[in-house]
């Protein structure tokens, strides 16, 4: 499961992911980072089973989290099927059926939001 985890560097310099793992022994695959000397967020996989204890351990610390049930939104009465958001996604996220019709793995996807520029029919969008 993916979890959005947001964290502020106000109070400190706690390495939030290390002291998780090390305190949960839960292994956590950072798929996208950006932070800065005053704050942070960082998109996170972690086995479903153990998201809740990873979320709340997070918590603890002091970080936002919130549990991404979906990557990209695809609104498909939008898409034309143009592919325009293919080659831009650095995680292979999107391809063409048999068909030509776009397809979306959810499981890539790494909310980077480059497709959403990309897309010239606006069909992509963030998840709230």
């Amino acid at each position: 499961m993916k979890l959005m985890v947001t964290f502020s560097r106000g109070k400190g310099r706690t390495p939030i992911i290390a002291q998780v793992v090390r305190d949960t022994g839960v292994l956590i695959n950072v798929e996208r980072a950006n932070i800065d000397s005053s704050e942070g967020e960082a998109l996170i996989e972690v086995p479903d089973n153990q998201c809740k204890l990873v979320r709340d351990s997070m918590t603890e610390l002091g970080a936002q989290v919130r549990i991404l049930e979906h990557g990209v939104n695809l609104n498909e009465s939008e898409c034309v099927d143009c592919g325009a958001c293919i080659s831009i996604c650095p995680r292979e996220a999107f391809s063409l059926d048999a068909d030509w019709k776009l397809r979306l793995d959810e499981d890539k996807c790494v909310l980077c939001g480059k497709c959403i520029s990309a897309c010239p029919h606006r069909a992509l969008s963030l998840p709230l």
